[in-house]
């Protein structure tokens, strides 16, 4: 039977931190980045689709060594950076399939997969293509929203539904919701129902045991989507919806941390970045994000 060829790899120029072949290679790297430039669905402001190409150009600059961690992460474990994925004219069901797919295939050859979007309708496809892989996974959420309309402007695809397009395949219970404060009433009722665990960003700011909250509802084996708009303004303007009174970038690496050390971080998505010419620390931000969550997966053994 002849050998499936390796995917195409994006070169130093273009790929996540401007690395050598020798760390990025896709046979060498234990890391794959898999941008996903979806835009189809977005209500308020635009610019998702440019949101990957954006987050690499930035990531350029973002420093190899992680100060905190005392390492330097994609040196010891290789990060591979795929050409973003070309879904032409495709949406809705069969977009996500054909994500699904790409991600089942990284997941297959082993790899520890970070997906780079595009608006947050993405995330359900690698969110069924992990739990495939990890029976007992939990999904913790970080956004300003909570996504969970069954439809939105006649779309079950919308960026508005992506929770609850989750919610049909996995346990409810094992979704963990944090910094949202932006919902219909039908969403707050849901919530109520179903089981999902919900920290309010209001609950945050008069709750002293937010964190261990957090960790004492997530299973093992966790998948982390998060959304830009979750944090709060003054840290990342750049995003279709910025609300007001989101997280911090202190506390955020606080309980990303956290669960990198007491939990199995087996895959990501940093999601609805949206670049804007006139501003460009959100740029590296998101960047400085999607590293710091390589590097907090590696806290626990891979």
């Amino acid at each position: 039977m002849k050998a499936r060829s390796e995917p195409t790899v994006l070169g130093k120029k273009q790929n996540f931190l401007g690395l050598k072949s020798e760390f990025s290679s896709y046979h060498t790297s234990r890391i794959v980045v898999l941008p996903v430039p979806y835009e189809h669905t977005v209500s308020y402001g635009a610019g998702t689709g440019q949101g990957p190409r954006a987050i690499l150009d930035a990531s350029r600059y973002v420093e190899f060594y992680d100060e905190e961690l005392e390492t330097e992460l994609c040196k010891k474990v290789g990060v591979a950076t795929l050409p973003p994925l070309n879904l032409g004219k495709s949406s809705g069901e069969r977009a996500m399939t054909r994500i699904y797919e790409a991600v089942r295939k990284l997941l297959a050859d082993g790899k520890f997969v970070g997906v780079l979007g595009g608006e947050h309708t993405i995330s359900q496809a690698p969110i069924k293509a992990h739990l495939e892989k990890y029976p007992g996974l939990s999904v913790i959420h970080f956004d300003a929203h909570a996504d969970l309309r069954e439809s939105y402007e006649g779309s079950k695809y919308s960026h508005a539904c992506i929770m609850a397009r989750v919610c049909e395949f996995m346990d409810p219970s094992r979704i963990v919701q944090v910094g949202i404060r932006a919902l219909s009433p039908e969403e707050a009722q849901f919530i109520r129902t179903s089981g999902i665990t919900t920290l309010y960003a209001h609950q945050i700011r008069e709750m002293a045991g937010w964190i261990p909250s957090i960790l004492s509802k997530l299973t093992q084996d966790v998948y982390v989507t998060f959304d830009v708009d979750g944090l709060d303004p003054s840290v990342m303007p750049s995003t279709g919806t910025p609300e007001p009174n989101g997280l911090f970038w202190a506390e955020t690496m606080k309980v990303l941390r956290l669960i990198g050390e007491q939990k199995n971080i087996v895959g990501f998505d940093v999601v609805e970045f949206a670049p804007n010419k006139t501003v460009q620390h959100p740029d590296y931000a998101a960047a400085k994000l999607t590293y710091k969550l390589m590097n907090y997966a590696w806290l626990s053994p891979k």
